[in-house]
C-alpha cells in the first residue's frame, strides 16, 4: 500500500491516524520486504504481529508463508483486515495488545517469533509482556522509536542503560539493524525510528530465573545515581548485600549503571537464595 492509497482508505474510513494509538503506518516497499526477508520464515512457522494496520508488513509475512496471528486494537482497522485477508494462514484477533493473554493465543509452549511495526506509545509495555511469557519469542524483530532501540541494545556505562535493556539482553542478542528516518512512515514520526532485532539466547533462563532478576533490577534503577547498596537496602539486609557484592567483585559505592547482565543475574541469585 502506498501513501495515496493508503489516504485513500482513511478518507473512505473517516479516519484519521491516532497518536495516542501510535498510528504511523510504514510505507517503504524495500524496507517491508527486508523486515520480513531478516526473520528467515520458514513455511508454517508461526509469527505475531502486534499492530498490523492495513497490512503493508502482514502481506510480506505472509507471503513467506508464515502461520500469523496479528492482534490490531482499532476496530476500523480490523474490518479492513478481515475483508482483505481470507488467507486460512491468517488469525486476527481485535483487542488491546498490552492485555492480550499470548500463551493461550499462541499455546503455552508453541515457538513463535514476534514481528511488527509497533505502536511506539506501548512498545516498553508490549516487549515487558513477551518477556514474562512462559516461552518467550524464539526472535523479535520490531520497528521501534531510536531512542528505545538504543536502550534495549545499551551497554553497562551507557545512558540510555537501565532496567529493560538488562532484561531484555538476559534473554536475547540484539542489535540495531537500521537507523530508519522520518519519511518513510505517514504521518512521520518526529524523531528517528530503529529496526531492532532479539535473537533469543541458547541457554535463556527459566521463569523463576527472570522474576529474580526483574526484581533487583527494577530496584537497582530506581536511582540509577545512587550507590547500588544503598539502593538494595530497600529490600535486602546490608550483611547479604554486601556478600553478594563481594562475590560478584564489586564495592558498596559502585552505580547500577556500571553493572553488567551477567553479574546482575548472578546478584539476583545471591540475593533470592539466601
Amino acid at each position: 500500500m502506498n501513501k495515496s492509497e493508503l489516504l485513500a482508505q482513511l478518507e473512505k474510513l473517516n479516519m484519521r491516524p491516532g497518536r495516542g494509538l501510535g498510528q504511523n503506518f510504514l510505507l517503504d516497499n524495500n524496507l517491508l520486504e527486508f523486515i520480513a526477508r531478516s526473520a528467515n520464515i520458514m513455511p508454517g512457522e508461526v509469527v505475531l504481529e502486534v499492530g498490523p494496520g492495513f497490512g503493508a508488513l502482514t502481506e510480506k509475512l505472509l507471503a513467506y508463508g508464515a502461520e500469523l496471528y496479528a492482534v490490531e486494537f482499532d476496530h476500523r482497522v480490523c474490518e479492513f483486515l478481515r475483508a482483505n485477508h481470507q488467507e486460512s494462514n491468517f488469525h486476527l484477533t481485535e483487542g488491546d495488545g498490552c492485555r492480550v493473554d499470548y500463551a493461550q493465543l499462541l499455546g503455552a509452549e508453541t515457538p513463535f517469533r514476534a514481528i511488527a511495526n509497533l505502536p511506539y506509545a506501548v512498545s516498553s509495555v508490549l516487549i515487558a509482556r513477551f518477556l514474562e511469557l512462559p516461552n518467550p519469542p524464539q526472535q523479535m524483530i520490531f520497528m521501534l522509536q531510536k531512542e528505545m532501540g538504543e536502550r534495549l541494545a545499551a551497554q553497562p556505562g551507557k545512558g540510555s542503560y537501565g532496567a529493560l535493556s538488562v532484561r531484555v539482553q538476559q534473554l536475547y542478542d540484539v542489535k540495531i539493524l537500521r537507523i530508519v528516518p522520518p519519511e518513510v512512515f505517514y504521518p512521520a514520526p518526529a524523531v528517528d525510528s530503529a529496526l531492532v532485532a532479539f535473537d533469543r539466547k541458547a541457554d535463556f533462563p527459566a521463569p523463576e530465573a527472570r522474576k529474580k532478576l526483574e526484581k533487583v533490577v527494577k530496584l537497582a534503577f530506581l536511582n540509577r545515581r545512587k550507590q547500588l547498596g544503598k539502593v538494595l537496602k530497600q529490600h535486602y539486609s546490608e550483611e547479604a548485600i554486601r556478600a553478594a557484592l563481594a562475590e560478584v567483585g564489586h564495592p558498596w559505592e559502585i552505580r547500577p549503571e556500571k553493572i553488567t547482565v551477567q553479574e546482575f543475574e548472578k546478584l539476583a541469585n545471591l540475593l533470592n537464595d539466601r
